[in-house]
């Protein structure tokens, strides 16, 4: 197609839905209705805006794309395939939804280099864009435009919307003016069960229009409203929201406009009458050449500032590299090393949020790539340390994000900034609350990104806030979630050892679950990194133990008091830290033999007893706590729920005596 040539939007936009209907078709399952529906507005956004270089597709000043609708996955998989990404083929079209495919039932991160987030959950996706495009803005402030300018487009659906996630995430983004997130929302008017009016009579203009947006209306079958709107976007000094109003299956004969065509395949008559619609007479999954020709040749109008950006970046210099390729620099942990020696010779007795702090202190200044924040809860998190400085509308240029009361979004937020590169999250709230981001932090194990969750006030140390907000069965949870490690830290030294560990895992999130009480200082070294091996001796006697204490966080330091006075009555005992048992499961059987060796074992924890049954065996005992809680000083909960050196000394007792 000559670059002269008058565009054919139409047949572009229906090369879309053809690959829809037939890998859907052909897989027996899919959702071809949002396809159907958004191709018009698609084949604008990716044909004529949207700046995306295929051959390379992780380019780091591209245009950022998240279908926050990911249910309607094989619009996303068919503009990749038709705009030339070489790791997408026909066959992976064909293969759509088939077990060990690049092309998954919702997007996958790292699947297909094309894709820059995993979506499905509802409002996930449009909440992380808000991390992304502040990524582009704080990374901006720091590097230029010639280095780092770019959009980040969404396209949602009605479901984003009414999930209470989006909620937070856009009146944020309202709020930090992000003026190059450009939202397109399907407005369709149809969900699962029904019309959207059945369920929701939300002005969606009116709400983003009350928490700072931009708002734009359209009909989305209009390709030339449709690039008069993102052209006016792209001028807004605030964040916009395109309301798209487009027709759910558009082309189906008898399903469009209907909840039918939302996840279930066309059928065979109804694929035919279809195409007919279409005037599409190319065999299945057959795209004619002079319109695969057009939009291969779509991001030609790119190759320019690709070029410009490649020069930029080679004078700018390794501190730029380095911050996109996400390296730590060198040196960086030489404070903390400090820190850790400090703490012993000290003895420090600090709470391990206290601990976190310190190690904030000594990180912050050294990782200029680091982000932090809070929900709301900085001065109890102890996330905000001296010499870091708040991200505003007027300045982009800092590393703090203040949150506001929205752990939802903070979660997703952090996942985009991730996403983006080059920036390093983390962000505070209390262990309990974490039920609010677990969507999003579910997402960030999925996704490898390394996002650290600093939660404070881990346990019934929480004290006299009661049941509420005293996490019980939170350690369990996460420890049964793949890919995520989960710290619980005993003094500073694992504190700083774990956000060692944190910061050095760049494909695995971390969850730091730190004391809100003052804790001992129980190591006499930190030559080395014992947090890595996920559990180690922590104290007593390794060699001829009568019994092992296996304990984390706050009661190692119970573990180590009765082990004391059992041996005052020549009973030897070995006390097990295990900081992180996911780490803790990687290491060999036999380091893991030597650790939790043959005697006994009683294990102690400040919450759910569920798992640790692993590690203590059918014959062991666990003093835990399976039980929501009560409100009342921290040291009398203790007594009232048997996590007491005195009662670890009884049942150890009853234990090897049989």
């Amino acid at each position: 197609m000559p670059t002269n040539a008058v565009k054919d939007y139409k047949r572009m936009a229906d090369a879309i839905r053809v690959l829809s209907v037939d890998a859907i078709e052909r897989s027996k399952s899919g959702h071809p209705g949002m396809p159907l529906g958004m191709a018009d507005v698609a084949t604008v956004l990716f044909s004529d805006f949207i700046k995306v270089t295929p051959q390379d597709a992780k380019w780091f000043n591209r245009d950022r794309f998240v279908l926050s609708a990911g249910h309607g996955s094989m619009l996303l998989y068919s503009v990749l395939y038709l705009l030339g990404y070489p790791d997408i083929s026909i066959e992976d079209i064909k293969n759509f939804r088939q077990l060990g495919s690049k092309t998954a039932g919702h997007p996958e991160y790292g699947h297909l280099s094309g894709i820059d987030m995993t979506t499905g959950p509802l409002g996930q996706g449009i909440s992380s864009a808000v991390g992304m495009a502040l990524a582009e803005r704080v990374l901006n402030a720091r590097f230029g435009d010639s280095l780092c300018s770019h959009y980040t487009y969404v396209i949602c659906g009605d479901g984003c919307l009414m999930e209470g996630i989006s909620e937070e995430a856009i009146s944020l983004a309202g709020h930090l003016q992000l003026n190059k997130l450009i939202v397109l929302w399907d407005n369709n008017n149809i969900t699962i069960d029904g019309h959207v009016t059945d369920a929701n009579s939300t002005d969606q203009l009116r709400r983003f229009e009350a928490v700072g947006w931009n708002t734009l209306s359209i009909d989305g079958h209009d390709h030339e409203a449709t690039k008069a709107a993102i052209t006016q976007a792209q001028q807004s000094s605030r964040p916009t929201l395109i309301a798209c109003k487009t027709i759910i299956g558009y082309g189906a004969p008898t399903k469009s406009g209907t909840s039918k065509i939302h996840g279930s395949p066309l059928g065979a008559e109804e694929t035919a009458g279809f195409k007919q619609n279409l005037h599409w007479t190319s065999a299945p999954f057959e795209v004619p050449a002079d319109i695969l020709s057009a939009w291969r040749q779509s991001t030609a109008r790119v190759e320019g500032e690709y070029q410009a950006w490649q020069d930029a970046a080679q004078k700018a210099g390794a501190e730029f590299a380095a911050a996109i390729k996400g390296e730590l620099p060198q040196g960086w942990n030489q404070e903390l090393d400090k820190l850790k020696q400090q703490a012993i010779a000290e003895q420090t007795k600090v709470a391990t949020r206290k601990a976190s702090e310190m190690c904030l202190e000594t990180i912050v200044p050294h990782i200029p790539t680091i982000i932090g924040g809070s929900a709301d809860l900085a001065a109890s998190n102890l996330t905000f340390v001296k010499g870091m400085k708040t991200i505003t509308k007027d300045d982009y240029n800092g590393n703090n994000i203040m949150y506001g009361i929205r752990e939802h979004a903070m979660g997703a937020i952090m996942n985009g900034l991730a996403l983006h590169g080059g920036v390093i999250p983390y962000g505070g709230t209390f262990f309990v609350f974490s039920d609010y981001m677990r969507p999003a932090m579910r997402l960030s194990a999925l996704m490898g990104l390394r996002v650290i969750y600093v939660l404070t006030h881990d346990s019934i140390g929480v004290g006299e806030d009661g049941p509420t907000h005293q996490p019980i069965e939170h350690l369990a949870s996460y420890r049964a979630m793949p890919n995520i490690y989960t710290f619980r830290p005993c003094d500073v030294v694992e504190t700083a050892e774990a956000w060692e560990i944190a910061l050095s895992s760049e494909h695995t999130p971390s969850l730091l679950a730190l004391s809100r009480q003052n804790l001992p200082t129980l190591r006499h070294t930190s030559s080395s990194n014992l947090s890595r091996k996920g559990a180690y001796v922590i104290a007593g006697d390794e060699q001829s133990r009568q019994a092992t204490i296996l304990a984390t966080g706050s009661e190692v330091s119970i573990a180590v008091e009765a082990m004391t006075k059992l041996a005052a009555e020549g009973i030897k005992t070995a006390v097990v830290s295990m900081p992180c048992w996911e780490l803790f499961e990687q290491q060999s059987e036999d380091y893991k033999i030597s650790v939790l060796g043959t005697a006994p074992r009683v294990a102690i924890e400040a919450g759910s007893s569920f798992g640790w049954a692993k590690y203590t065996g059918d014959q062991g005992r666990i003093i835990a706590l399976d039980d929501f809680g009560a409100s009342g000083p921290a040291t009398d909960l203790y007594r009232h729920f048997g996590l007491t050196a005195d009662n670890l000394v009884s049942t150890i007792k009853t234990l090897i005596k049989g």
